[in-house]
């Protein structure tokens, strides 16, 4: 399973991502660095807690995490950009089967 975590909205302004940037985990879990625009250590910690699950096949809609009927999940990251001056940047998180 590859997840692909791209970024959709960001509020403020991020020093790292653009939209549309994007991180792609091989397997579930190896960074792909051919396939990755950038990463921020800190958005991280908003995608640690669920990429396993979402590799593993659970669902958005049982980890809180989408729209609706969506197949995608939806994190943030942490910076609270009106108090920091940095950016929110919206990730959204899509599974994709291994090509064979």
């Amino acid at each position: 399973m590859k997840l692909i975590i791209r970024v959709v909205e960001i509020k403020g302004s991020c020093p790292v991502y653009e939209v549309d940037h994007k991180i792609t985990l091989n397997e579930g879990y190896i960074l792909d660095p051919e396939e990755t625009d950038a990463v921020c250590m800190h958005s991280l910690t908003s995608i640690l807690p669920y990429y396993i699950a979402l590799s593993k096949g659970v669902t958005a809609k049982e980890l809180g995490l989408s729209r609706g009927e969506s197949e995608e999940a939806y994190v943030q990251c942490l910076d609270p950009c009106e108090i920091t001056g940095g950016g929110t940047v919206l990730f959204e998180i899509s599974r994709m089967a291994r090509e064979k």
